[in-house]
Order: C-alpha cells, then structure tokens, then sequence
C-alpha cells in the first residue's frame, strides 16, 4: 500500500514538473507565431491591424463561406473545405500585397539614396539628409522618414533612429541600406557619397534582375492557382445536384474530399515551390 501511494504521489509530482516546463515554451511559440504575422502585415502595409484581428478576420469568413455553401448545397463535407480556403483567404491576401509592396520598395530605394547622395554633396550631415527625404524622397517612404525626422531631433539618437525606422519599414532591402547608413555614419570620412552611388546602382542592378525572373516565373506560378481552383469550381457546380449531394454525404465522399484537398495543396505547394524565386530575408533586423 505504501509502495502504490509513493508511485502515486511521485506520478503527480512528475506531471505538475512537466506541465510548469512546457507552460513556458507554448507561450514563447504563440508570442512568436503573433509577432510573425504582426510583422507580415507591417510589411504588407497594413496599419491598424493586429494578429487577433486577422484571426477574427479568419474565422469570419471561413463561418460566413460554409454557412453559404451549406445552404446552397446541403452538403456538410463540401461546405467544409469551402470555409478552410474563405479562412484561408485573408492570409493570402496579405502575402500578395506583401510581395506587391516589397516590389514597389524595391523600385524606389535607388531614387531616395540618389536624393540622399544629392543632399550629403550639398553639405548636409547624414541624419539631415535622411529627414529631408520627409519632403524631396519617393511619396510612399515619406511617412517613415517623417517619423525619422521627428524622433531625431526629439532624441538625437541616431542609431536609435535607424532602428525605429527599420521596424516600421519592415523591408529586406530597407534593412540593407539602413545598416549603411549606420556603418557610413560611423565610419565617416569623405567617401559617403561615393558609398551612396555604389550602393544605388547596386539597388539598380537587383531590381532589374529580380523583375525579369519573377516576370518569367510568373506563369508558373499562375498556372498553379488555376490547376489547383478548377476542380473545386466544378465541385460547387455539381454541388447542386441531388445525387451529387447524396454522394459527397457519404462515408466515401468524405474520403474522396480529404484526399483530394490533401493533393491539390500538396500539388500547389510543389509547383509554387519550383516556381517562386528565394525571397529576401531580414537578416540584419
């Protein structure tokens, strides 16, 4: 008897351990999973919105699709995969107007450095070149240099600067130039505007390269979402039909829709996979 409660007593000690260890790691994996996708909508340009809201966002449309899909088909089993792609929407969404916004960036960084170059060679200090892109660089950088400027003459910390200016650009090639800016300003000497040169054509150079793969890679790419959506347009289609209904209620639809969305996402995965050219990553937040 005292052997089975000691096991016993040893067992509940052993779980209450093993519950306070992992507690820990499942809040560390959540706060990170939310601060990824709060920083994919920074980088899609999407102010306002916080991780929970797109969630909220999710589950709304994937609701508001099997809702329709139900009433309009009567099948459960159908309904359900329409409400996984409406959930999924949203996130897809914002990785299109990401990629969108990262390729608009790319585009305009060339001319801010080149307005940058313009300002060091007519005598101002780095951080004054950086502010006045508020008013002469491209339109759509000219909030976050705003900010810049504000913040700088506030604090007149201007490593502290480049960091709030990176967190709120969010941008791959943002990051590089704004490491630049920092190792010419500490670095200093009479080669700034020679750096800034180098560097713009060197943007330059990228984008033009980058544009005419993804130009090329694109069909690809498109071709993938349209083998992957057509059969399931056809499935709402036939979703209309009596015997079509009875079928996909069944045991064996159920199976037939499960192995059939499993192979449409693991074939799209693949295909996108080959197509898509390695996107840039933020080594040097």
């Amino acid at each position: 008897m005292g052997a089975l409660l000691g096991l016993v007593a040893g067992l509940g000690l052993l779980l209450m351990w093993r519950s306070g260890a992992r507690a820990p790691k499942q809040s560390t994996r959540r706060r990170r999973w939310s601060a990824g996708r709060e920083e994919l909508l920074r980088q899609a340009g999407v102010t306002g919105v916080s991780s929970a809201q797109l969630s909220v966002l999710q589950t709304g449309c994937g609701v508001f699709a099997f809702v329709a899909v139900e009433v309009m088909t009567g099948a459960v089993p159908v309904a359900v995969c329409f409400a996984a792609f409406a959930a999924a929407a949203p996130m897809a969404m914002v990785l299109r107007m990401r990629g969108r916004r990262q390729f608009a960036l790319r585009e305009l960084w060339p001319e801010a450095i080149d307005n940058l170059a313009s300002a060091v060679r007519a005598g101002m200090s780095l951080p004054e070149g950086i502010s006045a892109l508020a008013v002469r660089g491209p339109e759509p950088l000219r909030p976050a240099f705003t900010r810049f400027a504000i913040e700088y003459r506030a604090s007149g910390r201007f490593s502290t600067c480049l960091d709030s200016l990176k967190h709120e650009l969010s941008d791959p090639v943002g990051d590089r130039v704004c490491e630049t800016l920092r190792v010419a300003r500490d670095v200093g000497g009479s080669d700034l505007g020679t750096v800034l040169r180098t560097l713009s054509e060197l943007l330059r150079a990228d984008g033009r390269t980058r544009a005419e793969l993804e130009t090329r890679q694109s069909w690809t790419v498109n071709a993938a979402r349209l083998a992957v959506a057509a059969p399931w347009l056809v499935l709402l289609l036939l979703g209309t039909q009596p015997a079509t209904l009875r079928a996909y209620n069944s045991g064996g639809g159920v199976v037939l829709l499960a192995a059939g969305a499993g192979i449409c996402l693991l074939a799209y995965r693949v295909m996108v996979r080959i197509g898509r050219l390695p996107e840039e990553a933020r080594v040097l937040r």
